[in-house]
């Protein structure tokens, strides 16, 4: 938490708005209105569903705390943010009027520790800001001036009674008691008397322990702090079956990697600087309508099928798949990760295969067509015969304690992130419940929404508990679409999405992937890492795999229905491998703070509207963030070379406009000198890359 000031001193030097009598609650009631306080605050910001929801933040990250305060006639309002931290210990900080026109009043405020907090915005009269801009005017227009002097000493003799009972002099008793003998010492001249109430001194004694009369309280607003993981960090998503699977040369069999083998992943993922390691389901696999290669509906003998028809006489949710290993290999596994600094992602799917126990356990938990069979998943015109969707209507209560029975088998096996499979398919009410049952006890769990579907479930989503969002990100293509949607991201959204942006997924392979090629990959994934603080990559990103299967935005020959065999570590003529280039993303994600927060990005203009150009600075208390600067100017066109002159605004570099100042490229580590329009010529592919990732210095 940046320095704030103490807490006002009690009653002596604050004082507090009497509230309506009943008979003025009865009448306000009959006419649909809450009360107002004798100071008016209004317009509170961010608040989230009116307040019926948290706002979020995590720990250390500032975002501004506004509201619109004012009161009648002509003296001095004033107003306070008061954030009540989880014991119940209050902080005070001074809010600032950005607009007087508008009575907005605004505060940059943050929490140093995780936990339920709350906030909540004061407004009150300020006698002394009224004595000085009265007293000024009278005293040097030479009316009323003894009257003038003496109010004015009467109001620090006030704000003295509130000083001694607080806890927090540092020196203002003198300060005020001075200026108070002074301001009554006729035989001094008005001016002098009039200075020595208006001195420096003494405003700093009232900016820390102010004179408040008429204090008028917005409602208390829930603030919920979590940890910097549910804001920022780069994840790595793999197939743990795919991880040292061998196929037999002869035969075409493969045999199956476990965890054992997928362990030995590890240490790469981790050297590349990625945070979380994402695994898909790795419970048991039903055969009933299983699918085949590239979702085919007739699977082979020995396809594996898709780990998301979860369910076999093997077990369901709750059990691992028996070709990975038990749960000492598991365990093994997470404890590998952590050594590594690397967290554990699990994905959640909530359906079932035909073979799963509850199938025939709690038939109830799925939906029974009129011809007595169990409805499977659809998506028209996707058909998923492999898998039946949960119905949590049938019977809730049982529903319920089923999949918070499974949620804890894994997090006590040492797993805190889940990714949640398709999260928009099942009652919103369920998942409110859910993760809120779950942060009782663990209040470190990270849930992440899978949700690719209107924009008003993903925010709902979101603002019932989940953490993190998947994003329309893949398909914002362009220097327009990018602004408009990460602008929306990082100020309607932010107080309570945060969104994870992914180049590709096991089911996403957009066109421009497709089709762009290495600069397509290049491109997209330096911005997923800078334009957001949480990004993630599908293992074999680092290949180039771009291939599309025919009539899908999707990879051909999809590892969700098979093994793969990436064969790492050896040179494979042709290939291409991004391992540095992510290496050197998420190396400059960790030495440049500012890449860490979300609400920091101003974006800048470019001539050619094929680049797109933004910058991050500040968005964090304490961590170096408001020191760094980091300026990047992408290529969106992967087929040609486009030049450039840019548009700078050099306040948001921390510059004025005239002053140059030093581009550090963090990718090629050249170095120029730049003004606000400098000219730049950018790529496709190596040698001449198609993005910048600079930081500003001024030496």
């Amino acid at each position: 938490m940046t320095d704030h000031p103490s807490t006002p001193p009690p009653s002596s030097s604050t004082s507090v708005a009497p509230a309506p009598g009943a008979i003025d609650r009865w009448a306000l009631s009959a006419l649909g209105q809450e009360p107002l306080g004798r100071i008016p605050v209004l317009d509170v910001e961010p608040v989230v569903d009116g307040g019926r929801r948290p706002t979020k933040s995590v720990v250390d990250e500032l975002f501004t705390l506004s509201a619109t305060v004012f009161r009648e006639g002509h003296d001095a309002v004033n107003a306070t943010a008061v954030l009540v931290d989880p014991d119940g210990a209050e902080l005070h900080v001074p809010m600032t009027c950005d607009n007087p026109g508008l009575s907005h009043w605004r505060a940059e405020i943050s929490a140093p520790r995780a936990g339920l907090w709350h906030f909540r915005v004061e407004g009150w009269s300020d006698p002394y800001a009224t004595w000085v801009h009265d007293g000024t005017i009278k005293v040097r227009a030479g009316v009323d001036v003894e009257l003038m002097l003496e109010e004015g000493a009467r109001v620090l003799e006030r704000a003295l009674d509130g000083l001694v009972a607080s806890a927090d002099d540092r020196g203002g008793t003198g300060t005020l008691e001075q200026a108070i003998a002074t301001l009554r010492a006729s035989a001094l001249p008005a001016e002098e008397r009039l200075e020595a109430g208006l001195s420096e001194q003494v405003q700093q004694v009232l900016d820390r322990t102010p004179l408040r009369d008429m204090v008028s309280a917005s409602p208390s607003y829930t603030w919920w702090v979590e940890r910097p993981l549910a804001l920022t960090g780069a994840w790595y998503e793999i197939f743990p079956r795919s991880e040292g699977a061998v196929q037999d040369p002869d035969t075409g069999l493969w045999t199956s990697g476990t965890f054992e083998t997928a362990q030995e992943r590890l240490p790469a993922i981790a050297e590349m600087g990625f945070d979380v390691v994402y695994l898909t389901p790795v419970h048991p696999i039903g055969t009933t309508n299983r699918k085949g290669r590239n979702n085919s509906l007739v699977a082979q003998e020995h396809d594996p099928g898709s780990p998301y028809a979860i369910g076999s006489p093997a077990g369901g949710h709750d059990a691992l798949h028996p070709d990975l290993g038990d749960f000492d290999d598991f365990d093994a596994f997470v404890a590998r990760a952590e050594g590594l600094g690397l967290e554990v992602a699990l994905d959640i799917a909530l359906q079932a295969s035909p073979d799963h126990p509850w199938a025939t356990e709690h038939p109830e938990f799925f939906t029974t067509r009129a011809d007595g069979t169990i409805a499977y998943a659809e998506n028209p015109p996707k058909k998923y015969q492999d898998i039946y969707p949960l119905n949590f209507d049938n019977a809730p209560d049982q529903a319920h304690a089923q999949v918070r029975r499974v949620v804890q088998v894994w997090i006590d096996h040492g797993v805190k992130i889940f990714r949640v499979d398709n999260p928009h398919t099942k009652p919103v009410q369920f998942w409110q419940w859910l993760i809120a049952d779950v942060a009782v006890d663990h209040p470190e769990v990270i849930w992440l929404s899978e949700a690719f579907t209107k924009p008003m479930m993903m925010r709902t989503l979101a603002k019932v508990g989940f953490q993190q969002s998947y994003t329309y990100y893949a398909w914002r293509s362009t220097a327009a679409e990018l602004r408009e949607y990460v602008t929306e991201l990082a100020t309607e959204t932010a107080p309570y999405m945060r969104p994870s942006f992914w180049p590709t997924t096991h089911d996403i392979l957009t066109p421009y992937m497709s089709n762009g090629g290495l600069s397509a990959h290049l491109v997209r994934s330096a911005l997923a890492a800078t334009l957001v603080p949480t990004y993630g990559i599908y293992t074999g990103f680092e290949h180039v795999e771009d291939v599309p299967r025919p009539g899908a935005e999707e990879h051909v020959d999809n590892e969700k229905y098979e093994f793969k065999d990436r064969r790492w570590g050896e040179e494979v003529e042709g290939r291409h491998d991004l391992t540095g280039w992510l290496t050197m993303l998420n190396r400059v994600r960790a030495e440049h703070p500012s890449l860490h927060w979300l609400r920091n990005i101003t974006f800048h203009a470019a001539e050619d509207e094929n680049l797109l150009v933004f910058s991050k600075r500040g968005g964090g208390a304490g961590d170096g963030s408001a020191q760094d600067t980091v300026l990047v100017v992408a290529n969106l066109d992967p087929y040609t070379v486009r030049g450039s002159r840019l548009h700078l605004s050099m306040p948001a570099l921390g510059l004025g406009w005239g002053e140059r100042f030093r581009a550090h490229d963090l990718v090629t580590d050249a170095r120029w000198g730049w003004d606000a329009e400098p000219y730049v010529e950018l790529g496709p592919g190596y040698g001449h890359e198609p993005v910048h990732i600079i930081h500003v210095t001024t030496t």
